[in-house]
């Protein structure tokens, strides 16, 4: 009797969108299982003022929040992040960016961060929880002789007043995000 019916629907879900598994590929790879200790670790012993967590159908994307630092002119910012790490990890460095709008000597216009320990001071020591403290302490701490933002590099340096001023204005956005 049904045996004439043809599917609806034809085209297979990508693995990513699987229902069944809400970590495709069975986090068969080393990287993936880091990452799975290193969510644990973000989960059991978080550090104070960030927060972290895979997307729900990707545990090689995850989105972060930092909260500013108590007496910085970031206090009480709350900067949403993306992670994306690459099988490679953590013997290769997650790219990490900013998705809030930042002003800071250390973050391009696209959110990007120029930050040592993501380029060439990384080490696969370094967890999920050390990269967003690590960008936590560069946010009242920046290296303003590698600048990827050169106006707010200069105003750090020249305008201090201007420059916490901007990021004031910076930490209000965050709110609305």
């Amino acid at each position: 009797l049904y045996h004439n019916l043809t599917p609806v629907l034809t085209v297979p879900l990508a693995r990513s969108h699987s229902y069944s598994d809400p970590y495709p590929a069975a986090m068969s790879t080393s990287a993936r299982r880091r990452l799975m200790r290193d969510f644990k670790r973000m989960q059991t012993d978080p550090p104070a003022g960030v927060s972290a967590s895979p997307v729900a159908d990707n545990v090689m994307t995850w989105n972060a929040v930092i909260i500013g630092p108590a007496d910085t002119p970031f206090e009480d910012g709350t900067f949403r992040l993306v992670m994306h790490f690459e099988e490679q990890y953590p013997n290769k460095p997650p790219g990490v960016k900013f998705i809030s709008q930042m002003f800071h000597p250390n973050v391009y216009g696209t959110g990007e961060l120029c930050l040592d320990i993501l380029q060439n001071r990384w080490s696969p020591t370094y967890d999920v929880a050390a990269i967003l403290t690590s960008i936590q302490s560069l946010l009242n701490d920046p290296n303003t002789s590698s600048p990827a933002n050169v106006e707010a590099s200069n105003l750090y340096k020249d305008n201090r007043k201007e420059y916490i001023k901007r990021v004031r204005e910076t930490v209000e956005k965050s709110w609305e995000d």
